[in-house]
């Protein structure tokens, strides 16, 4: 049996159980799956963690270095976010440089920290125009089950959250925290027919028209967006989504 006339059957069978306001695996529509959060996963790392997001497996590891700043921002250290997708994580991953989905992972989840304004950048300037901190965040797939995004997005957070700077590694003075400001955290949802469920499963997202995922801090206020998947959300879906991310951000940031 072909992909095509498997991923219909399975269509199929979602849409008529969300009819009756069920979902596969019996979450409610705006319920997230249980999360599991391990910090300082890596120990080789400058901070890290692994997150279970239902079966959809996680870690992220924060490493960082000296270098020089950007011309335009002479006195910011510098945020490079990279994501890889091996194919021990699923089968729809293959071997070979980053293709699409592991670019857009790492740019959404970049995005996040960078427009919500996680880390104090300004203090990882160590000589303005010549020398700042440059962190990087590498986002590695265990397992795959959906929600990429919120898995990776909540990892991250939970990563810096427990980073030390290594000043003294780097004969620059005493060993500090990472400058943590906000706590950033997406809440993906996807719309099915006409039904909006958080925190998709695998299954959930390959039958999806659409794909919205919203990023907010700790006050509320919006700081990324990414949408994905032919169909669209009307104004009023939109809304819903924030609404949704505000409500459960909050709860997955207690976690982190």
């Amino acid at each position: 049996m072909s992909k095509d006339v498997m991923a219909d059957l399975k269509r199929d069978h979602i849409v008529k159980l969300l009819s009756k306001g069920i979902r596969v695996d019996g979450r409610k529509f705006d319920e997230m799956r249980p999360i599991n959060i391990e910090k300082n996963y890596i120990k080789s790392a400058e901070g890290s963690a692994r997150v279970h997001l239902g079966n959809t497996d996680v870690i992220v590891g924060v490493k960082m270095i000296v270098g020089q700043p950007f011309p335009d921002t002479p006195n910011k250290g510098v945020l490079t976010t990279n994501a890889e997708l091996i194919p021990l994580a699923s089968e729809t991953f293959e071997s070979g440089p980053p293709g699409r989905p592991a670019i857009e992972l790492a740019r959404v989840v970049d995005r996040g920290i960078r427009e919500g304004q996680a880390v104090d950048m300004e203090k990882l300037c160590i000589e303005a125009e010549k020398e700042v901190w440059i962190m990087f965040v590498d986002i590695h797939i265990i397992d795959y089950d959906g929600n990429l995004f919120d898995a990776a997005n909540m990892a991250a957070i939970a990563a810096l959250k427990n980073a030390v700077v290594p000043a003294k590694r780097a004969d620059k003075g005493e060993d500090f925290p990472l400058p943590v400001a906000h706590e950033p955290i997406s809440v993906t949802a996807v719309k099915i027919g006409e039904h909006i469920l958080v925190d998709p499963t695998y299954d959930e997202e390959i039958v999806a028209d659409a794909r919205l995922t919203v990023a907010a801090n700790e006050n509320g206020n919006l700081c990324a967006m990414q949408k994905g998947g032919e169909g669209s959300f009307s104004v009023d879906e939109v809304l819903q989504v924030v609404d949704l991310s505000r409500r459960l951000g909050a709860e997955v940031r207690s976690k982190t």
